[in-house]
């Protein structure tokens, strides 16, 4: 396994990916899908800040991080996502991707970086827990997604 910056080409791969999670859990909250112009368009955007992890070609998840909120007084606050294709998870992917994503965030001068999680995720709160990131706050039903409301799980890790 290789990690790398996301290239075009990977667009595909990771729409595929992403798309999946938007569709099928509630690891987000979004319901709009990504197109590979979209992403295309973010990775060159995000440079070094968009990382996959790649496989004989076959990209297995990856990493991103974007502003936490606007404006200038938090610039040095980042929010990331972390997404695994179903069949990379539970081989430390998820966790190769986090720490080379802190490692440019570090060198980019970001201070913090915080998750947004689902509260219907504890799998990610553990991970994230397992990162070193701390539970800040919890948010009830701030999120709508499959017709019912969910909580978000705000976690913080000074980078």
């Amino acid at each position: 396994m290789r990690l790398r910056r996301a290239e075009a080409g990977d667009a595909a791969q990771v729409a595929e990916i992403w798309n999946d999670m938007i569709r099928n859990t509630a690891a987000t909250f979004t319901t709009a899908e990504k197109s590979t112009e979209d992403l295309r368009v973010l990775f060159a955007a995000r440079g070094a800040a968009f990382l996959v992890a790649e496989q004989d070609g076959v990209i297995l998840g990856f990493a991103t991080y974007g502003a936490f909120r606007n404006g200038p007084g938090y610039a040095h606050c980042m929010e990331h996502s972390v997404f695994l294709a179903p069949d990379a998870q539970g081989q430390g992917i998820g966790r190769a991707l986090m720490l080379a994503l802190l490692n440019v965030a570090r060198d980019a001068g970001v201070h913090v970086m915080m998750a947004g999680i689902s509260g219907e995720n504890p799998g990610a709160v553990a991970f994230h827990t397992a990162m070193g990131f701390e539970e800040r706050a919890r948010l009830p039903e701030v999120g709508r997604k499959f017709g019912r409301w969910m909580d978000l799980i705000l976690m913080q890790k000074m980078v």
